[in-house]
């Protein structure tokens, strides 16, 4: 019998500052005494450093990953109108972004084993209309980059890959930041590269694109009274960006450990009946979440809670079948790998400051509620 004195929670924020406490405290101190509190130097330098990490030309900051897709949206003329393509199993932002622009979300069913968007189902889906194609590199995990990539020059089609989740990933070998038209991240506190608050950054390897999204963050301006476009207000703020920078440090370090704990639970689960998270040769999985498949999902979460082991569920319903998206017209059936999946998927502990007390307690839990 598993003990619940002992918890382990998806995330331990806590756990990770303590471990970094003199430098991040340190850092944000230097930015209090300065007083470069927006876009300042700091978020330059992060700027530079992520960028060249995920191997892009230009880094862009913005005040979120949300931001970072609809200011890359905007930057590339998506407006009242357009379709973009995208998938309905993710978190909301990405269709967010799109009818908020006066987008038309259109989307394709995902390939069950990655999660992803099903490349083979794009076409099917392109019309007249049909301007851009917004994929998601879902649990840290990239999409099918190369064939999409295939398909959207066949049509002509802009593409902006939502990274938000797969810092540190690479596909066909490269680095996340080298694919596209942009690439969006989200420095959200429980990313794998998490600020102290909101933060996002673009990433893009064109310098017309880069500039207009730097006008785009600002008000349509460069910090003067003069305004090129119509804007946002989108800045990262200094302490964010000093946060950002001493975890980056981290970052390689805390994806081997997320690929270690990941291997642990393949080696400790693979004799139960769920599925374990497939890993597309193709592409260096960045372990955002460990997501199984389970039938009796519910039954399996409770007795983990009951045991003090924390789960997630990402994410509960498909963006199709959600109240604020039927005006667009789908209906259940019309997706039926998201709708099947969303219904199936569990996310196991999997932070790099997990203990090894903690990583074989969850797989005792586990063992223990399957008989084994």
């Amino acid at each position: 019998m598993v003990g619940t004195d002992l918890k382990v929670p998806m995330a331990d924020l806590k756990a990770q500052y303590r471990n970094l406490k003199p430098e991040i405290d340190g850092a944000v101190q230097s930015v209090l005494e300065n007083g470069a509190f927006i876009l300042s130097d700091s978020v330059v330098s992060l700027e530079e450093e992520v960028a060249r990490y995920c191997g892009a030309s230009f880094g862009i900051a913005v005040n979120s990953g949300t931001d970072a897709i609809t200011l890359s949206l905007a930057a590339l003329g998506i407006g009242p109108g357009d379709e973009v393509i995208t998938t309905p199993f993710t978190f909301v932002a990405t269709t967010e972004a799109i009818v908020l622009l006066g987008g038309v979300p259109v989307y394709v069913d995902v390939d069950p084993a990655t999660f992803n968007l099903d490349a083979e189902k794009i076409e099917e889906k392109i019309t007249a209309r049909t301007k851009a194609i917004l994929p998601v590199h879902l649990f840290g995990q990239t999409a099918d980059t190369r064939r999409i990539a295939e398909i959207a020059a066949k049509h002509g089609l802009k593409v902006v890959w939502d990274g938000a989740q797969a810092i540190g990933s690479e596909s066909y070998g490269l680095p996340v930041g080298a694919f596209g038209d942009a690439v969006t991240l989200s420095f959200y506190p429980t990313k794998n590269l998490g600020g102290a608050g909101d933060g996002g950054m673009i990433l893009t390897n064109d310098g017309e694109l880069a500039e207009k999204l730097r006008y785009l963050r600002f008000h349509g301006s460069k910090g003067s009274y003069s305004y090129k476009v119509v804007g946002y207000c989108s800045r990262l703020d200094g302490i964010q960006a000093a946060v950002l920078r001493v975890k980056l440090k981290y970052l390689d370090e805390w994806t081997e450990v997320r690929r270690s704990n990941a291997e642990t639970y393949r080696s400790l689960l693979s004799d139960l009946d769920i599925i374990l998270p497939y890993e597309d040769p193709n592409s260096k999985h960045v372990y955002h979440q460990f997501t199984i498949r389970c039938k009796n999902r519910a039954s399996v979460r409770d007795f983990l809670g009951s045991q003090g082991v924390g789960t997630g569920i990402f994410y509960p319903g498909p963006l199709h079948l959600e109240e604020a998206y039927r005006y667009l017209g789908y209906k259940r059936g019309d997706l039926p790998e998201a709708e099947k999946t969303c219904d199936e998927v569990l996310s196991l502990p999997i932070v790099p400051e997990l203990t090894d007390v903690q990583l074989a307690k969850v797989a005792s839990a586990m063992r223990e509620f399957y008989g084994k």
